[in-house]
């Protein structure tokens, strides 16, 4: 449940974040507050600017567009470590993307949460996602697909090939922290090229409609196989529907594997 102060997440400091880029969030269906539900974002991106900004931050009209629901991000468990950035992610609502913190707030917090996820990052996204359906399966919770455009666009990242020593300690260190470490870069400050201040990119996050989930007690790999499917569905063609509006390049393909 954590220690969240929702005075915090409607500081004017964080209209400024908002502002930078800029981000803006966009609603495509209602989300009943007499439900629990599960939004998963896309994609991760080297550091998910519009997924804190519209989910932690209450700057960009959540609260407004999908009233009675709230909104609760879960991050990496380690970030939770870490003494005071500990204490200024629980006022913001974040919680552990752990098993036991996901399960509380979908069944023991009462109804109107949100447990918003963002999947992986880059090519290990799509594969995390059947993961969390057949945990879902025991809440019935409405998964809701989320697509952030431009969220790949504030950095630069320099890429190896799986054969290079740069690559492998690179793999080494997701395996030990569960977390990656890639290589980026963004623009400079006194005329400098290079630096790591984000690019001023747009990000449009879209939330698409929900899809509900029948409670299965033992589900079979041919349940979570057939939601995931289901999903994919959906989370594609949110994609196309707004691809040509949002996109930098308008004829960007979504690659699933």
């Amino acid at each position: 449940g954590g220690r969240f102060w929702p005075a915090i997440r409607r500081l004017f400091i964080w209209r400024y974040y908002v502002d930078y880029f800029p981000i803006k969030l966009h609603k495509t269906a209602d989300l009943d507050p007499s439900k629990n539900y599960i939004i998963v974002c896309h994609p991760h991106g080297i550091l998910p600017f519009g997924v804190f900004a519209n989910f932690a931050f209450d700057v960009t009209g959540f609260r407004k567009k999908f009233p009675g629901i709230t909104a609760r991000l879960a991050a990496l468990h380690l970030n939770f470590w870490m003494p005071i950035r500990r204490e200024k992610l629980l006022f913001l609502g974040l919680c552990s993307a752990k098993k036991e913190s996901i399960e509380y707030l979908l069944s023991k917090k009462g109804k109107g949460n949100a447990a918003v996820i963002v999947v992986g990052g880059a090519a290990e996204a799509f594969y995390a996602i059947p993961n969390t359906m057949h945990k879902n399966f025991d809440h019935s919770a409405p998964l809701v697909p989320c697509i952030s455009f431009g969220e790949n666009e504030t950095f630069s990242q320099i890429y190896y090939d799986e054969k290079h020593w740069i690559k492998r300690i690179q793999n080494k260190l997701k395996n030990v922290f569960g977390v990656a470490f890639p290589i980026f870069y963004g623009r400079g400050i006194f005329g400098c090229k290079y630096g790591w201040i984000p690019y001023r990119k747009p990000i449009n996050t879209i939330i698409g409609k929900p899809i509900d989930v029948e409670r299965v007690e033992n589900p079979k790999d041919e349940d979570v196989d057939k939601l995931h499917e289901v999903y994919v569905k959906e989370l594609t063609d949110l994609f196309y529907a707004f691809r040509e509006k949002y996109a930098e390049n308008p004829k960007m393909e979504i690659v699933i594997k």
